[in-house]
Formats: structure tokens, sequence, C-alpha cells
């Protein structure tokens, strides 16, 4: 039983990371980048659809994004998608290509997005912490039950910690790796 709880914790914990990898991709950082224009959604003859479902995205260099989309027709909205998103880009396009430069980060600009990158890795420890508090109630209850004994609750609630602080120093490398990355860029 306790192993399954641990588990648990443990898959909860991977999709938490995951999660916050996803964000983090999201985050402009000066470099180009597609995940950037993932989710941003176009209007596709009436109906909004995910960016990557009209076009080929290509990164051709690290300051410029490129899209190519399926059909000529579908230049304009995507160009209205883009200048609309609150991604602060500016595509040209010469008829066939859809240019989106990646204009390089100011220091105000940047520190406004490590910032962004901090409550991020914090929102994941929040959800770490949430889910090691359902572990422990969880663990708390089977003793109550009696499916537990005493020291065995005591031995999972310790390894229960563990793990957490395990994945609360997995979140803060990520974060400081991803800082890094905006600085620098």
């Amino acid at each position: 039983m306790l192993t399954e709880l641990i588990e648990d914790l443990r898959e909860n914990g991977e999709s938490t990371l995951k999660s916050l990898r996803r964000d983090l991709s999201k985050v402009r950082t000066g470099r180009a980048n597609p995940a950037m224009l993932e989710g941003l959604k176009v209007d596709y003859y009436g109906t909004p659809t995910a960016l990557n479902q009209v076009g080929a995205i290509k990164v051709p260099d690290p300051r410029m994004i490129t899209i190519q989309p399926w059909e000529k027709a579908m230049i304009s909205p995507i160009e209205k998608g883009i200048i609309a998103s609150d991604l602060g880009l500016n595509p040209s396009n010469d008829g066939i290509l859809i240019r989106i430069p990646i204009p390089p980060l100011t220091g105000e600009r940047r520190r406004d997005l490590t910032k962004q990158v901090r409550d991020m890795g914090e929102k994941a420890k929040v959800a770490l912490r949430a889910h090691r508090r359902d572990a422990n109630d969880m663990a708390k209850a089977m003793e109550k039950d009696g499916e537990l004994s005493e020291d065995a609750l005591h031995t999972g609630l310790d390894k229960v910690q563990e793990l957490v602080n395990e994945y609360v120093k997995k979140v803060g490398e990520i974060v400081v790796e991803k800082e890094t990355e905006i600085m620098e860029s």
C-alpha cells in the first residue's frame, strides 16, 4: 500500500516537472524557438485553429522564425493572430512566407522574464507541496484504518518528504537553468 502511495507521488512529481518545462519553453529568451508560438490560435475560415495546423513553423537562424502557410489565403489571418497575441512580435510577409524577427531582450525585459520564471517555479513547488499533503493524508488514513503500523506510517511520511524535497530541488535547478538562459541570450 505504501509503495503505491510513493509511486503515485512520484508520478505526480514527474507530471509537475513536465508541466513546468512545457510552460517555461513558452517564455521568450531572445532566441527563436517554435515553442514560443505553441498554443497560438489563428482564424481558419471562422474556426480558431492552432498555428502549427495551418502552416510549417521553422527556425532558420537564432533570431528568426518563419511560417510557410499551407494556403496563401492564410497569410493575413496568421499575421493578425501573431500581432494580437501578447508575444510582442511583428511579423512580415513576402506573399509566400511569414518572417518573424526575434528582437534582442532589453535588461528590464530580462528581469521581468526571470521574475515570471521564478513565479512559475514557485507554482510548481506549491503543486508539489499539495501532492505531499495528499500523500500524507492518505498515509494517515491508512494508519487510522489499521492498514499501516505507526512505525510504517512514520517511515512512509519520511519517504514522502524525501521525495518531495528531491522534486523541489529539481524545480529549483530547472528555474535557475532558464534564468541563466534568459540572462545570457
